[in-house]
């Protein structure tokens, strides 16, 4: 095969390329991610399917509960990480999400249709989401380095983008036939699988290291230091995360006021919970396929030859051409447009760019002030943008008035992006001096 034929298929290629003793890595945070990311989409549509049980005048109340149970629980995973070495904390926090999987599966046995067992899976499933992937991620950027993530990040996420589309596929297929009970016992089922994978990833970590280079050079076999407020002090004291912070807050607040669109939309095209499943469970199957096209086949090679401050404002750039579509024509199909290109985007280019970001820091603050900013800020974003959306509402602003928000947001969270993908430079040039 010539050069230039070789070149050509080299565009197409799945697999990134690999250095020495990656292989096994890889498979390994693929499949974990893929499995996670499967029964997030079994365990989403029936979070979603609880909000319309409210409905959109209600919302800005079950976020504002969210963010406190958030917040509360932060400090409270950083003081188990004080406590309980890396190796029994990482598979120990998916072990107690399985057993609140399993509490619910009993709720909603005895108490199908209540208003409060609703509310509480739509506050839990919001707050236990975030710190899954979090998590995962934490361990991610704490064993891959910086010029290993630019390789292998994308493909792991792709992992991620196939189970969102098992995922969907599975709920859409069965919710019919084994009900929501049904659909929980097989979440639960992957989150023990997850653990197993997350045991063998830890494991994985030293092979890596014995290689010369190729992990981060951190150890599991260890308690982190500091205490449970650890993650905000990081946070507060480090401009690189404080921009972390904003980039995330930012994303959130246009988020939600995609979420209230669709929010509405469900609430009056559609009766009854099993409908509604089935639809955001389509959706979601969707927007997953195209998230795994763009990380297969696009991201790694955009970010290795633009840098990760293109990936990073890419987003944001996005959402204001969708934005600036609704106001021209604020059409059923065109809000329903900027929803799917909200979360491909994030899914696909915002999140795996995102977490390159924390490759350049040190371990404490992966796990805990990463933590933090996942978690914490992202359900402040939440419910402070449902609450401004609220606002808005009770004094008479109508569609019109939440697009130009959501636009106005885009603009300065790509503006926020610049800078963080300006800091990352500066810090991955420091790190690579220091060997």
């Amino acid at each position: 095969m010539s050069p230039a034929q070789d070149g050509d298929l080299s565009r197409f290629r799945i697999l990134p390329v690999l250095q020495p003793g990656e292989g096994r890595a890889l498979a390994l945070a693929f499949s974990c991610n893929f499995v996670l990311l499967g029964l997030y989409y079994i365990l989403r549509p029936l979070r979603d399917t609880m909000a319309t049980v409210f409905g959109s005048g209600q919302l800005q109340y079950l976020f504002t509960l969210t963010f406190l149970a958030t917040l509360a629980c932060a400090p409270l995973l950083g003081a188990l990480a004080s406590r309980w070495r890396l190796t029994q904390w990482l598979p120990g926090v998916f072990a107690f999400w399985l057993f609140n999987v399993l509490v619910f599966f009993a709720l909603f046995t005895l108490w199908r249709d209540n208003p409060w067992v609703a509310g509480a899976y739509f506050i839990w499933f919001s707050v236990v989401n975030l710190y899954m992937i979090s998590v995962f991620w934490s361990l991610m950027v704490d064993l891959f380095t910086t010029a290993q993530a630019t390789r292998l990040f994308a493909f792991i996420a792709a992992g991620g983008s196939l189970g969102a589309i098992v995922g969907p596929i599975i709920t859409s297929q069965l919710v019919r036939m084994v009900g929501i009970n049904g659909l929980l016992l097989l979440a639960a089922a992957g989150l023990l699988l997850v653990m197993l994978l997350v045991k063998w990833l830890i494991r994985e970590k030293a092979v890596l290291q014995s290689l010369g280079g190729g992990a981060q050079q951190s150890t599991f076999d260890h308690e982190l230091a500091g205490g449970s407020l650890d993650g905000f002090r990081e946070l507060l004291r480090s401009p690189y995360l404080l921009n972390q912070a904003a980039f995330m807050l930012l994303m959130t607040w246009v988020n939600t006021v995609a979420y209230f669109l669709q929010t509405d939309i469900l609430t009056s095209h559609l009766q009854g919970l099993e409908a509604r499943t089935r639809v955001l469970a389509d959706i979601d199957l969707w927007v997953n396929i195209f998230s795994a096209l763009i990380l297969l086949f696009g991201l790694g090679r955009f970010v290795q030859r633009f840098g990760l401050t293109a990936g990073l404002i890419l987003n944001p750039l996005l959402m204001m051409g969708a934005f600036v579509a609704v106001l021209i024509s604020p059409s059923l199909l065109v809000i329903q447009a900027i929803q799917v290109v909200r979360r491909v985007g994030q899914y696909a280019i915002a999140r795996p760019s995102r977490e390159m970001c924390f490759t350049v820091v040190e371990q404490v603050e992966r796990y805990k002030a990463k933590n933090v900013i996942d978690t914490v800020v992202y359900r402040f974003g939440d419910v402070s943008a449902a609450w401004v959306q609220t606002g808005m509402r009770a004094l008479g602003s109508g569609l019109g008035g939440v697009v130009t928000l959501g636009l106005a947001t885009s603009a300065l969270w790509a503006s926020v992006a610049l800078s963080l993908g300006r800091r990352f430079g500066v810090l991955r040039r420091e790190a690579d001096r220091g060997g």
